[in-house]
């Protein structure tokens, strides 16, 4: 039965964490409980986070406001800034006249935004993230076509 009601304070008894004998005292962190899951490894950028930091990133080394390449591009301001912010996921169509609008060509802003995946994938493996023989650490420094 639950005896807590809206109004009143609730109160939580924590035990104090006892060190183990003969670690001098020191506290220990406590241990992930076996079974619990690990946290999660960083995950690989979405495309639409890494397309909307080139166009982020082109627009300011251009020293061009949002307002400014919205209209250029013939789409709304909020809309661009959701697309640079990555929280929109854009139509070719709506990429190719924001890149238009920046001077760049569509093929120009993919190939950017495959630039940043592969820096981001030889980061991770740097890193020890990913080991060289897995499939997934297949190493692209450039654009691989296929007929």
């Amino acid at each position: 039965m639950n005896t807590h009601t809206p109004n009143e304070p609730r109160v939580i008894r924590l035990r104090p964490q006892t060190p183990p004998p003969g670690s001098g005292g020191a506290a220990v962190a406590p241990r992930r409980p076996e079974g619990a899951p690990r946290p999660p490894a960083p995950k690989e950028p979405l495309w639409r986070d890494l397309v909307g930091d080139v166009l982020r990133r082109e627009r300011l080394a251009q020293e061009r406001t949002l307002k400014d390449v919205a209209e250029a591009a013939r789409i709304s301001m909020p809309y661009l800034s959701e697309v640079e912010r990555g929280r929109k996921e854009a139509s070719s169509e709506v990429l190719a006249a924001a890149a238009g609008a920046l001077g760049l060509g569509l093929g120009d802003l993919l190939l950017l935004a495959g630039d940043e995946l592969a820096r981001h994938a030889r980061s991770r493996m740097a890193r020890g993230r990913t080991s060289p023989a897995s499939p997934t650490a297949a190493r692209y420094d450039g654009l691989c076509l296929a007929a």
